[in-house]
């Protein structure tokens, strides 16, 4: 399959770089980006041909992935539009949906929208996906081929589901990161200096997480199973209960989904 990416920061670095992992030759991907810096970087690193502009060269590929800022977007998809005849469209571009991106391509339809989060990094992604109607299944296999490049690959059938999958996944690690913080100042008022709360803090949430996954188990069932009735578990889950914590994070997440709701309005209205 040949890719090619618009635009070059990190989410398009993650994704080329699993994709050359699983045997895709750099030859077969092409990636376009307006700063000079960053082109030069991708190529040095990846080995990839590189581009400024948005040009026909792109008619060659079967994949373009769109990882530009949702607010250059539209601009992106009129320049793009020309050049579209059987290509996958994959979209990374938080907030904007598909129905507005084919809007600006023209009624371009052959697009799959995605929710990608940051552990795609370090290629521990999830991804979720919705593709418009019509969309192929060998465009939704290519898809599901790119993003699972960087981690696990989850499909809707519609598009609307992704703002929930925002508040989840997307922002989810947010939340982690936040509870490890908690942890760390706990374990400062505990008399422990900083390097040693953040071991503790970061591999209680790294073995947790990996229990969770390769028991299969439901995580109330792996909670039970740490707290003895009057022990120090118990008291600690007490205390969180006592003070919402359970439905704090509920409405959190609730609360990033509107806002995603709300983004998509503002940012797909032009």
């Amino acid at each position: 399959m040949k890719i090619a990416f618009i635009g070059g920061g990190n989410m398009a670095a993650a994704l080329i770089g699993g994709l050359i992992k699983r045997g895709v030759q750099p030859s077969d991907i092409y990636a376009v980006d307006i700063n000079d810096e960053a082109r030069e970087r991708t190529a040095k690193q990846f080995g990839i041909a590189t581009g400024a502009a948005v040009d026909a060269t792109l008619a060659g590929y079967d994949a373009i992935v769109l990882a530009v800022k949702p607010q250059v977007l539209k601009s992106v998809a009129e320049a793009l539009a020309p050049h579209l005849s059987k290509q996958t469209i994959i979209s990374i571009a938080a907030g904007i949906r598909a129905t507005d991106l084919s809007r600006w391509l023209n009624g371009y339809t052959q697009i799959v929208r995605t929710m990608p989060n940051t552990p795609a990094l370090i290629g521990m992604g999830v991804t979720g996906l919705a593709a418009l109607p019509g969309v192929s299944d060998a465009a939704k296999a290519l898809s599901s081929q790119v993003l699972e490049a960087v981690g696990t690959a989850v499909w809707f059938d519609d598009e609307a589901k992704l703002d929930a999958v925002t508040a989840i996944s997307g922002s989810g690690p947010a939340y982690v990161f936040y509870f490890i913080e908690a942890m760390q100042e706990a374990a400062r008022q505990l008399g422990m200096d900083e390097e040693q709360g953040r071991a503790l803090a970061v591999a209680t949430f790294t073995g947790a997480a990996q229990l969770a996954a390769q028991s299969g188990e439901p995580a109330s069932v792996l909670r039970e199973r740490v707290t003895s009735k009057g022990g120090t578990t118990a008291a600690a889950l007490a205390s969180f209960d006592a003070q919402g914590v359970k439905d704090a994070i509920v409405r959190g997440a609730l609360a990033a989904q509107a806002r995603a709701k709300e983004m998509g309005d503002e940012l797909g209205g032009a």
